[in-house]
């Protein structure tokens, strides 16, 4: 079978878009603490629910703004100085495990390594965000309920 040329650039397209899908999720894993596990929004939907974790969106404002927050989750600026202050005030217990979600997944990666390292745990991040990204379609893109900020 003989490849057109505008075949062959399409495949040449596919394999390249793969292989960068697989090289940020690579990046993004090794940016997420060694302690934490994942959650889909689903998931951190239902146990925030229950009561089961502390679900923390850690976007800007602007971004609550945009697109609502998650049915569930507390809003706390990550960019905040007293960020960690924040989150241990709203914890049930030392024991909550907290979930973190951001926009595509990097910035909650990131945030669960500064919980690590602050001590604090157990730690859940929600790799789809509100966006979505290569680990799904995200809150938004699963339809889950949100809800306006101000």
């Amino acid at each position: 079978m003989k490849l057109s040329r505008r075949h062959f650039l399409a495949l040449g397209g596919a394999v390249a878009l793969g292989a960068g899908a697989t090289i940020v999720t690579y990046r993004v894993r090794r940016l997420r603490a060694e302690t934490a596990t994942t959650m889909t929004p689903a998931e951190a939907l239902s146990a925030a629910a229950r009561g089961d974790i502390l679900l923390v969106d850690i976007r800007r404002p602007d971004e609550w703004q945009r697109t609502g927050v998650g049915e569930g989750a507390v809003t706390i600026d990550m960019r905040a100085a007293d960020f960690v202050e924040q989150l241990v005030a709203l914890r049930q217990s030392t024991s909550q495990p907290v979930a973190v979600i951001c926009a595509r997944g990097v910035r909650s990666a990131r945030v669960t390594r500064q919980l690590d390292t602050a001590g604090i745990g157990p730690i859940i991040d929600i790799p789809e965000g509100m966006l979505g990204s290569a680990a799904g379609p995200g809150w938004l893109g699963r339809g889950l309920a949100v809800y306006k900020v101000n």
